[in-house]
């Protein structure tokens, strides 16, 4: 069994019940088969709901009517999310068709993209699980490690006029992903009926008995686009690829997102750049730092284990001289790179091999049909006559790969007829704007976020008009909480919600997501958020100087404080 090293933080405390509950699961079994079956709730136990995570799924309720359920003595009305591992976001047509029928059959609100380049399933009762599970397996892939304290869905850039670049990076993030898989057979066991083989002992042996202190995750990003935020990542791993051959990658560590409203103790933080390592020793550089997350991450205060506080508690250089004793060699100097945008890409490009890639805008990475929108039946017609490949992407948007010149004017007649062409109109904050699901689903979620953001996006678009900035690219990210999945401390403009209809207002991160925000407003409502933008809007409009960015503005023109070291991606004396 897998235990903290003795200089670990948080050793001298007891570890947290979700250790317990790991060490005593049975490599991830607990009694889940038998909550599946018991008929009388449609929940599962709360124990056995902390390790549902590591099989791709989150147990939840509808908040909208959780205190009417409470009034009628009913329990909440509980639902589960189900979310897969695709690496690198994509997905073939067949497969797009039956995540698809997935979601008629078994879900509520059609197909999600999330901010990982993966699709969510939301409101699957209980009895639907397994059988969702199933089509899922059924369609050539998995939800295991999609969730929980284990390396999850491995992301990587998607830029559609590099062909050879995104293929190469794809096949790093498929390698990256099965060699982090875990090695249980409890996910075949409960879900696709396989038998026990052995009555032998399993070992996992990158994980060990008690797995991660913490979610952790790795992203591979292309330069000039940061289109993942690589420094968002436990792991980044930025590509430096010359003349179409990959030399290799630059690594940085201990980034993540996730902080809690009133802990100074926690926050968001910027992988650390490390140094270099050749394609051969990217494996075991991967982990070497996963192992060392392992056995010295902080088991005993959960808020508190996330990889980027094993490297600030012990500091940056111990972690790297770990790594490369483990890893069996030495870190070289980071090579040259360069940023110099976020976002996707819209609309029509050709790719380098002659193919074209058709880059749409997906609110929220909604996919459903509501109303007169059928933007989830739209893609399904796509799907049945395409001939490449779907992507996600980190921005939760979609593009259309690899189509050829002929096959373009089908494709295009298909996004006009249902309405998936919005992308040609959207304001420059629309474009590059993100939102997590938040309420009624999330059980984090203190305010709204998917459902908020299309009115909040309209009156802004009207305050930037007025300005003349409607078509500025400016980064907006709305988080219904401080936990970061949509990423908003690596925004321009972030609204993190603090309790209904109130938000901590963050500004000042910069274009490539290499410079955190800040706090500029606190718990402040709708009213306060607009004022205020306005009046930085119309300053930005007067004074900006040539192709400046809002965030870059707003430090220039002492807004906001210059940034401090913490503020920006730490590079040690060794990198180049």
């Amino acid at each position: 069994m897998t235990t903290p090293s003795a200089d670990a933080p948080g050793t001298d405390k007891p570890l947290s019940h979700l250790e317990h509950i790991k060490a005593e699961s049975r490599h991830l079994r607990g009694t889940i088969a038998e909550g599946l079956a018991d008929p009388v709730t449609g929940a599962i136990s709360d124990d056995d709901n902390k390790l549902l995570k590591f099989h791709g799924s989150y147990q939840q309720d509808d908040r909208d009517i959780r205190d009417e359920r409470r009034r009628q003595k009913l329990e909440p009305a509980y639902a589960f999310m189900i979310r897969a591992r695709l690496p690198g976001g994509v997905v073939q047509p067949q497969q797009w068709l039956a995540f698809d029928d997935i979601a008629r059959t078994y879900a509520s609100r059609g197909l999600r993209i999330t901010t990982r380049q993966t699709f969510q399933w939301h409101g699957i009762i209980k009895h639907n699980l397994k059988p969702t599970m199933q089509a899922i397996h059924n369609a050539m892939a998995t939800t295991i490690a999609a969730c929980g304290d284990i390396n999850r869905q491995v992301v990587c850039s998607v830029n559609p006029h590099l062909s050879s670049e995104h293929a190469i990076v794809w096949e790093w993030a498929k390698k990256l992903s099965d060699h982090f898989i875990p090695r249980t057979r409890a996910y075949h066991e409960i879900w696709l009926d396989g038998e026990k083989i052995t009555d032998e002992p399993e070992e996992e042996p990158i994980y060990g008995d008690t797995y991660l202190p913490r979610k952790f995750k790795i992203g591979i990003a292309v330069p000039p686009t940061n289109d993942i935020d690589v420094f968002a990542q436990d792991l980044g791993l930025i590509a430096i690829i010359e003349h179409g051959k990959l030399l290799g990658f630059n690594v940085a560590t201990g980034g993540g997102m996730g902080a809690t409203h009133g802990d100074d103790t926690t926050y968001a933080r910027l992988g650390s750049l490390i140094g270099f390592v050749p394609p051969e020793q990217a494996i075991a550089l991967a982990e070497a730092v996963v192992t060392v997350q392992r056995d010295y991450g902080n088991r005993s205060e959960r808020q508190h284990a996330r990889l980027k506080y094993t490297i600030d508690h012990n500091g940056l250089e111990w972690f790297r001289d770990k790594v490369e004793e483990r890893a069996g060699f030495t870190l070289e100097p980071a090579r040259p790179y360069a940023f110099v945008r976020n976002g996707d890409r819209f609309g029509w490009e050709q790719g380098e091999d002659g193919n074209w890639h058709l880059g749409l805008y997906i609110e929220s990475g909604r996919l459903w049909d509501q109303d007169d929108q059928k933007l989830q039946t739209g893609i399904r017609e796509i799907a049945k006559i395409l001939k490449g490949e779907f992507r996600m992407t980190c921005n939760q948007n979609l593009v259309i790969s690899n189509v050829a010149t002929r096959d373009r004017a089908k494709i295009d007649k298909l996004v006009a007829q249902f309405g998936l062409d919005g992308y040609k109109a959207q304001s420059g904050i629309r474009r590059h704007s993100i939102a997590c699901v938040a309420l009624p689903t999330c059980g984090l979620a203190m305010a709204e976020s998917e459902r908020y953001a299309p009115a909040l996006l309209s009156k802004l678009e009207t305050i930037l008009d007025s300005h003349g900035l409607l078509d500025a690219p400016i980064l907006l990210r709305i988080s219904g909480c401080p936990n970061g999945c949509a990423r908003p401390y690596l925004a321009e403009i972030a609204l993190i919600g603090r309790a209904l209809g109130r938000y901590d207002l963050r500004l000042g991160a910069n274009f490539t997501g290499e410079r955190l925000n800040v706090v500029y407003r606190e718990n402040i409502a709708e009213p306060d958020i607009l004022q205020t933008l306005d009046e930085l809007f119309g300053a930005y409009a007067r004074n900006r100087e040539p192709d400046e960015k809002f965030g870059d503005y707003l430090i220039r023109s002492n807004v906001l404080p210059a940034p401090s070291a913490n503020l920006i991606p730490i590079r040690l004396d060794t990198v180049a």
